[in-house]
């Protein structure tokens, strides 16, 4: 029998997707066990700034994605949301998933609904994007920054440190939380790209192994999430910028993509809605429609230059 050594960040809700992961796997064949080995990564040592302030891609991959290059470890479960568009040579996502709710929840005091929070009410979070986007709907609105894992970000909100705050559903879903709060529509707030579903990456070399994760993997989470990533990569983004995007397949298997990018402050919001076959291919196009808009100008503000390469 295999041992295969499953890299995962010691946050609660990373070890609980690490778990879910394992208990698939293990439904699905008995010719293996496995051992989680917890990885610290710069996003998890950095806690007293602000994400987009941290720098560089891939805060919470690059020390798992190193362990995967040493051979220290087979695989690795991650927030597709965290993941950069570009993969190290010999990596790759080999598995995604049944894709969770990739709504953003808003959830506050009172149980108010984002129209109804008191002017220069103080709503918590680290993303640009969210605070972008609420921004623009509720420029009356005080944005701080909240990091930590999901009870601690609660708790704060219970302590009155915040009138609101914003959480992802998924997240909350997958650690059984059961707090009340508002589901934010897509036309006021987009997710990132790829929120909601895991990334299960490995070394390209390990046929085995990809073997069994297929076993796992979601098609039309997989083929949705790769036009997001497309959109992403042509933008040459990371995951703390104000990107956003979703992509659902409907019956007759068109792709429809909603693609964002947002100045900081909420100003500016750059919209697009494509439609089409071929994920990589729509991705991209719907990225080319907003750099047609100016979205070039916006991300250079932020330092990321887009990368006419990434066509």
């Amino acid at each position: 029998m295999r041992t295969i050594r499953v890299g995962s960040r010691k946050s609660t809700l990373a070890l609980t997707q690490s778990g879910l992961v394992i208990e698939s796997l293990s439904n699905k064949s008995d010719r293996f066990s496995f051992a989680v080995q917890h990885i610290v990564t710069k996003g998890d040592r950095i806690l007293d700034v602000t994400l987009s302030k941290v720098g560089g891609k891939g805060l919470f991959v690059k020390e798992i994605e190193r362990a995967l290059l040493d051979g220290e470890i087979d695989f690795a479960v991650h927030s597709m949301k965290d993941m950069p568009a570009e993969l190290p040579e010999g990596l790759e996502i080999a598995s995604i998933p049944l894709r969770e709710d990739p709504h953003d929840v808003l959830l506050s005091q009172g149980h108010k609904r984002l129209e109804e929070l008191t002017p220069g009410a103080v709503v918590g979070t680290s993303s640009l994007r969210r605070a972008a986007q609420i921004l623009n709907v509720r420029p009356d609105l005080n944005i701080r920054s909240l990091r930590g894992n999901v009870d601690t970000r609660i708790g704060r909100l219970k302590s009155g440190d915040f009138d609101a705050i914003v959480l992802a559903a998924a997240g909350m879903k997958r650690l059984g939380v059961s707090e009340k709060g508002e589901n934010l529509p897509f036309n006021r707030v987009l997710p990132a790209v790829g929120q909601g579903a895991l990334a299960i990456e490995c070394r390209s070399s390990d046929d085995e192994l990809k073997a069994l994760l297929n076993t796992i993997n979601h098609d039309e989470t997989a083929v949705t999430v790769r036009a997001e990533r497309s959109f992403l990569k042509r933008l040459n983004g990371g995951c703390q910028v104000p990107i956003a995007a979703f992509c659902e397949r409907g019956n007759d298997g068109i792709l429809t993509l909603s693609g964002l990018v947002a100045s900081v402050d909420g100003t500016k919001i750059l919209k697009t809605v494509r439609s089409g076959n071929q994920p990589d291919a729509l991705g991209t196009l719907a990225a080319e429609d907003l750099l047609a808009q100016g979205a070039g100008e916006i991300l250079s503000d932020l330092g990321i230059e887009s990368d006419p390469d990434a066509r």
